[in-house]
């Protein structure tokens, strides 16, 4: 456009010069060795241009004569260069698409009119070919050259990495992702890596340089490096509050001013604070931390911060954390705790009933149960405030990566990911039908019904002694209790072996406890039969004349029929069985069925192991 805009300016100015020159004519006369010249100025001046003209479009011509083996060279190799791009390109998008043929083709083509010393990305595509056919060697070798290369170093590197990773080899990827982090700590996975490791490792001061680094290269945001770094800081005082307090109190609070909220900083520092005999700054931070974030770890080391208090002192405490953050579950918790240990009973369950219509839970119902039982010993309304606590929620708990701990940690130990835990309801196991609203004994019939059979039922355990096989059942604590108490009574059946006065058909799920029926003293099943009048929550389980409990039958059951199965010597063959019970069939395809995973490939037996590469640590 521009040196379009130069020539239009130029002819305009030689038409303005020759239309100037036209109304002014003159003549002119040269005088050249006794030679006199004369012609008009209009002549002389288009004499001169056209000789400038044809000076110029002469050079012209030689030079373009003189450069045109070059300039035909240039063609070629610029034409050869854009096929070779050509390919390249088409390389990379096979390789993107999974097409490995057609990667190797268009890597040859490039090679062939590309040099690989000059383009970097002839590497890139080799490696990506390699991966796609599954040469993992090859691929290992060709990161550990472009490694070498100052160009394509943080490339190889990052192959490097992951085919580590890949391997299991964590040594050798902590040792490139480190590499990767010095060389350019701008790169989000080599700092994150290099972080994670770091972390497990308990190596707190490197992490925090790291983290520094990635922040003043713009790697990570302000926030969550503020929260990376509270977390961090947290985890140092934590190694050091025995050892050094007065550091440790001032990387908790360093860590309490990033993230106000946090509550192991705030235990941390009160630890520290405490060991200092500083009672009344710790006091003040635990105060403010409660008010940001009402957590019970903030609580306990509140109520239990000065060593020798009375019971009476300690609920003085726990009313003081109420008044700071009033109508809130979790000091109503505080407080009936508190109350409850000074034997204040009236206070204790109003503060429990309180929390639990705010936020029932099951250690709120398990509370109020301690109440019952310290107060009136009433075993009746200790078991329905038992069976509430069964039905409720769970209380919240330090949880990562479906991992529960007693304590907060400041790396999972599931996947070593920092800052992973958090302060939450664990997740629940897969429940069984809902037995809301509905009779006990319907409640009690649908559920056993709903659940796939997938052993021998205990009374049919002797006709298959073959495959049958005795489950184990998975004790319930308030039910072992009560069982370790009494003892199993049996009756004689009919051909005088000793067997229980009631066995009862169940079903088990595995991973589930065995579901086993209630029964009374005439061996008839029953429902929901608790407490001293006979009424009670269904999930409570109760046994009437014999007195014992469910689980203790369904072991004796268990037994029973595991004996009589290893005593009974002519079994039906399992093919007879089949015939005979048309329904045997249909329940081993629904077992099939539940039991097969049809996304699950299998082992291949014919694949050769893969046999781990040595990387090469530079």
């Amino acid at each position: 456009m521009i040196r379009l805009l130069f020539y239009v300016v130029l002819v305009s100015a030689l038409g303005f010069g020759f239309a100037w020159l036209a109304d002014r004519p003159g003549d002119l006369s040269i005088v050249w060795q006794d030679r006199q010249i004369e012609m008009s100025l209009m002549t002389a001046v288009t004499m001169v241009v056209s000789l400038v003209a044809a000076i110029m479009i002469t050079w012209w011509l030689i030079r373009t004569i003189l450069y045109s083996p070059r300039t035909v060279a240039r063609y070629f190799r610029a034409s050869k260069r854009d096929r070779g791009y050509q390919a390249l390109s088409t390389g990379l998008l096979a390789a993107g698409a999974g097409d490995a043929a057609m990667a190797r083709k268009m890597n040859k083509r490039t090679k062939g009119l590309l040099k690989a010393d000059q383009e970097p990305l002839i590497h890139l595509l080799d490696v990506q070919a390699a991966l796609i056919e599954g040469h993992h060697e090859e691929a290992r070798k060709l990161f550990e050259a472009m490694a070498e290369d100052p160009e394509t170093r943080l490339l190889g590197l990052r192959g490097l990495y992951l085919e580590a990773q890949r391997q299991g080899a964590d040594e050798a990827a902590q040792h490139y992702a480190e590499t990767a982090a010095e060389q350019a700590p701008h790169l989000p996975w080599a700092g994150a890596a290099a972080l994670s490791y770091r972390t497990r490792e308990g190596k707190w001061d490197e992490a925090l340089q790291l983290l520094e680094r990635q922040r003043q290269a713009g790697t990570i945001e302000a926030k969550a490096a503020d929260r990376t770094r509270a977390v961090l800081l947290t985890a140092r005082a934590r190694d050091h509050v025995d050892s050094d307090p007065s550091s440790a109190r001032d990387d908790a609070l360093n860590a309490l001013k990033l993230a106000p909220a946090f509550p192991p900083a705030a235990v941390i520092a009160t630890k520290a604070l405490l060991r200092q005999d500083n009672l009344r700054k710790a006091a003040r931070i635990l105060e403010t931390a409660w008010k940001a974030n009402p957590h019970p770890e903030i609580a306990e080391a509140y109520v239990r911060a000065r060593i020798g208090d009375t019971s009476a002192d300690r609920l003085k405490r726990a009313e003081r954390l109420e008044k700071l953050k009033p109508l809130n579950p979790q000091s109503f918790d505080v407080v009936a705790r508190a109350a409850l240990e000074a034997r204040r009973f009236e206070l204790a369950r109003e503060k429990a009933e309180a929390s639990a219509r705010l936020q029932p839970s099951e250690g709120i119902y398990l509370m109020l149960a301690d109440i019952e039982e310290a107060e009136t010993g009433d075993q009746g309304r200790v078991r329905h405030w038992l069976s509430q606590a069964v039905r409720a929620p769970r209380d919240p708990a330090w949880t990562a990566d479906g991992y529960v701990s007693e304590t907060w940690e400041p790396v999972s130990p599931v996947t070593g990911k920092l800052d992973a835990f958090e302060w939450k309801v664990p997740v629940e196991q897969l429940a069984g039908p809902s037995l809301d609203n509905q009779p006990p004994a319907q409640a009690f019939d649908r559920a056993m019904a709903s659940l796939p059979p997938i052993r021998e039922t205990a009374a049919s355990a002797p006709e298959k002694a073959s495959t049958f096989e005795t489950a184990t059942p998975i004790a319930d604590p308030l039910v072992e209790a009560a069982a370790s108490t009494e003892h199993a009574s049996e009756a004689p059946g009919p051909a005088g072996a000793s067997k229980p006065a009631a066995v009862i058909d169940a079903e088990v799920v595995p991973g589930t406890a065995p579901v086993a029926a209630r029964t009374n003293g005439s061996g008839t099943a029953s429902a929901g039969d608790s407490g001293p009048a006979g009424k009670g929550d269904p999930t409570m389980a109760t046994t009437v004349g014999q007195g014992k409990t469910d689980a203790a039958r369904e072991a004796t059951a268990l037994e029973v029929a595991a004996e009589d199965a290893a005593a009974k010597t002519d079994t039906k063959p399992e093919t007879e069985q089949a015939e005979a019970d048309p329904e045997a069939e249909a329940r081993a395809k629904e077992e099939n069925f539940l039991t097969h995973r049809p996304d699950d490939p299998g082992i291949d037996v014919n694949a050769e192991p893969e046999k781990p590469g040595r990387f090469r640590l530079f």
